[in-house]
């Protein structure tokens, strides 16, 4: 037994006060046993007791303690309540004052820039619809010239016409020989051409491009379109030197080509190429590729008619008239379309790449979804439904949904 206090070994206290008493011994709960944690006996701490060996003290000094612990918690408890309650009277007022004053000031914020946003807005609007009625002015202007011409020149073909009528009609065959104001009349006919298509009588519609509304068109179409498109890759097409996920959105290259592809019309069988399994005709698309893991890649799209076999540039993405991509090889990237390469100077590779394909102003678009910057832009005249479609020659590429 291990007992704190005198040297004597545990008894009853003489003139203390009665209190419980042992169930089993009979004697008063004097003593605390540490071990078992509850009160107990004299006779529970000696041979044959059930706390003998036991770590034990006298009930009074574990009381004692009790009550310092618990004396130490409340003066805890009331500095604890009185930082609490400073925090209260004094933090709390100020933080909700500097909370009302910061809304006010991102509103303010909010309200200006998207002020400044619409004023701009308002007076590039201003300024190209100006230019669109500039230009349409000018073409009108160009056909009513050309109206005025054409009439003159149909006034002066008829008189040269009817004079050599006149002359069929009233010389004889010396005076037709004689007669040189056929040459001059023949002459003067020779030099009225013939109407030529001229572009100058065409409206131009490049007069409606701005890169400030390109950029904020495609920021405007990244909010409410991005992702939206469920693209996924058309399994018959994927080369046989890449492997296809199981959800058909990621594109991993493989040097060695697979011998467990079925060969089919579909499928490329040389470049490592896919297209798409669904095509779009009209309408607004988008779509985003993450890109982050590849250093050789190309995103496009490309009409059905593109040809999936050998090793010549009729199936090369870019390399003919069949498609249109954006292409990373190592830090240069380009776009391609029939062998012309255009260089693209970027500060940064992007992680991911948005594709925007509008069909009904017959324009590519490729962008940066993380900042919404607009990487390229090329207008053309699209032939058939285009496919999105897909090339790596580096690690992976995903369709992002």
């Amino acid at each position: 037994m291990s007992a704190e206090g005198a040297g004597q070994g545990p008894g009853p206290e003489p003139g203390s006060e009665p209190g419980p008493l042992c169930p089993e011994h009979g004697q008063a709960l004097n003593w605390f046993c540490c071990s078992e944690r509850r009160l107990v006996c004299a006779a529970c701490t000696e041979l044959g007791g059930r706390c003998r060996g036991h770590r034990i003290r006298r009930a009074e000094k574990r009381a004692e303690e009790l009550r310092n612990k618990i004396v130490d918690q409340c003066e805890r408890l009331q500095l604890q309540s009185a930082t609490i309650t400073k925090y209260v009277a004094d933090v709390l007022p100020g933080k909700n004052q500097r909370a009302v004053s910061t809304a006010s000031a991102a509103r303010e914020l909010v309200i200006q820039r998207l002020g400044l946003v619409r004023s701009l807005c308002e007076s590039e609007e201003q300024r190209l619809l100006e230019q669109v009625h500039g230009e349409e002015e000018r073409a009108h202007q160009s056909i009513l010239t050309q109206r005025v011409h054409w009439a003159e020149a149909l006034q002066k073909l008829d008189t040269i016409r009817g004079s050599l009528v006149d002359m069929l009609t009233h010389l004889d065959d010396l005076q037709l020989i004689k007669e040189q104001e056929i040459f001059e009349r023949t002459e003067e006919a020779e030099g009225i051409l013939d109407p030529k298509e001229s572009e100058k009588l065409n409206f131009n519609e490049k007069c409606t491009r701005s890169p400030l509304l390109t950029q904020l068109w495609a920021t405007a179409i990244l909010g409410s379109l991005s992702g939206t498109e469920d693209v996924r890759m058309d399994e018959r097409t994927v080369s046989p030197f890449l492997q296809l996920s199981d959800d058909r959105r990621t594109l991993t290259f493989n040097s060695k080509k697979s011998k467990a592809c079925a060969d089919g019309p579909e499928r490329f069988d040389h470049w490592p190429n896919a297209l798409a399994d669904t095509s779009f005709q009209a309408g607004l698309h988008a779509w985003t590729v993450n890109v982050q893991n590849s250093c050789a890649y190309k995103v496009g799209v490309a009409l059905g008619q593109l040809p999936r076999k050998g090793s010549g540039s009729d199936s090369r993405l870019g390399c003919n008239t069949f498609s249109w991509v954006f292409s990373r090889c190592g830090q240069e990237f380009r776009f391609s379309h029939d062998g012309q390469h255009e260089p693209l100077a970027l500060l940064r590779c992007p992680a991911q790449l948005g594709v925007l394909l509008d069909l009904q102003a017959q324009e590519l678009l490729f962008y940066e979804p993380a900042s919404g910057t607009v990487l390229h832009i090329h207008h053309a005249s699209f032939p058939g439904p285009l496919f999105p479609v897909f090339a790596v020659a580096d690690q992976t590429i995903s369709i992002v949904h």
